[in-house]
């Protein structure tokens, strides 16, 4: 069996050092290009949870392809994943009816676009000894927000479970949508919130400590709307992570 060759990055991280699973729920924008960046770093033991099917409309700003369409997320990752290290298909497990409650152990990153299943998931486990970090995601057009906690750490947990208290109505409404009402998200923000959310995960693994909250906004866009904004009839306009530094309710 052909091996993924890891001299490019061996000498920054070794994945045998991480011995837990990593748990991503999710499989959609954030969580396909996290499980692909996690195999790149050549870590295997993934647990991938999601429900859903690929649609025309995910290729836009998801990893999969057009072969991909009308299959499930889960399958159609970790056959990607399979090409990347062959090695994944004798440790990777798939769970395409999502998350209903498995227990979770390791390192687990929330990915799944609802802010209270999510919530759920955290409040669910905050007692679970067996998890070592949580990660989550919340992105909207240009801008995204990435949150963490070290799972020993009361503090941190309840920092990052508190972040989370809103709804899903009050998310949508921050929800930036095109003037057809579609929901608009491009590749860049969900490829830089996706790659600084791994990059945080290998830093803790490595044992440099975890921040609990990265945001970025890469460009300045004056054109698009909100739900919330639409309601009212008027823009919400976007400045760079400078200027905008409030946590916003975004959805993953």
């Amino acid at each position: 069996m052909e091996t993924l060759n890891l001299s490019k990055s061996y000498g920054f991280f070794k994945p045998e050092e991480v011995k837990e699973r990593i748990h991503i729920i999710g499989c959609g924008s954030v969580g396909s290009t996290v499980a692909e960046l996690l195999a790149r770093f050549g870590l295997t033991k993934l647990s991938l949870y999601d429900f859903d099917k690929v649609e025309p409309k995910n290729l836009a700003n998801q990893l999969f392809r057009q072969e991909h369409v009308g299959k499930k997320k889960t399958t159609a990752l970790a056959d990607m994943l399979y090409e990347i290290n062959p090695e994944m298909r004798d440790t990777i497990k798939v769970a395409s009816h999502g998350y209903v409650a498995q227990r979770l152990s390791g390192y687990v990153f929330l990915c799944v676009d609802n802010i209270e299943l999510r919530r759920e998931i955290a409040t669910a486990n905050k007692d679970n000894t067996y998890i070592k970090a949580m990660f989550d995601f919340r992105t909207r057009l240009t801008d995204a927000q990435h949150y963490a906690a070290d799972w020993s750490d009361m503090k941190m947990v309840d920092d990052f479970i508190n972040s989370m208290n809103f709804s899903l109505e009050e998310a949508a409404e921050e929800t930036p949508v095109s003037a057809c009402n579609v929901t608009l998200s491009v590749a860049p923000t969900i490829r830089i919130i996706s790659a600084l959310g791994v990059a945080n995960f290998v830093n803790f693994a490595k044992g440099a400590g975890l921040k609990k909250f990265i945001q970025r906004d890469y460009i300045i866009e004056e054109g698009y709307q909100t739900r919330k904004h639409r309601q009212k009839g008027h823009l919400q306009y976007m400045y760079s992570s400078t200027h905008n530094t409030h946590r916003h309710k975004g959805n993953g």
